[in-house]
């Protein structure tokens, strides 16, 4: 169980990493530079999102699930949590979209303003480590029981013990 939370927060924290670093690189694209600037960065960029960051959320997508499952926690703060996660996944695949754009469209697309996926990015893993360390008390949101409570499934893998 440690090994898979260490295995998580790396990834997260590269994942996390990339998607601040990433509306960075994806300023630095600009046809004022030379055609050989451009395509050096366009290529970086390219890699950084489909070598590093890509392959660190799908990791810490699938260590975090395998976590809920091991440690069977079903609670309202894990549900908010995910909620912020899955807001992260969509700025994701934004900025990979934009990364796309500009490959196809030197010319013609002009990169966001790297403050506005920023602030997005700050502001889920702000929220997502709020929820996790301060696992605040949400019994007051209105959930269905089949949510909260697990049902009783056997699981595909052997669960060990506590």
């Amino acid at each position: 169980m440690p090994l898979l939370k260490a295995l998580h927060l790396c990834a997260l924290g590269i994942w996390c990493g990339g998607l601040i670093a990433l509306p960075l690189m994806l300023a630095r694209h600009d046809t004022i530079v030379s055609r050989d600037e451009y395509r050096i960065i366009r290529h970086r960029t390219h890699l950084t999102y489909t070598t590093i960051v890509t392959p660190a959320a799908v990791i810490a997508v699938i260590a975090g699930t395998w976590l809920i499952f091991l440690r069977q926690v079903f609670v309202p703060w894990l549900f908010a949590k995910l909620v912020f996660v899955a807001l992260l996944l969509a700025l994701h695949v934004w900025i990979g979209h934009n990364i796309v754009r500009i490959a196809e469209e030197p010319g013609d697309h002009q990169p966001p303003n790297p403050y506005l996926p920023l602030t997005g990015v700050l502001a889920c893993t702000t929220a997502i480590l709020f929820m996790v360390l301060g696992k605040p008390d949400l019994d007051w949101v209105l959930m269905p029981e089949w949510l909260r409570i697990p049902q009783g499934g056997q699981l595909p893998f052997e669960v060990p013990s506590r």
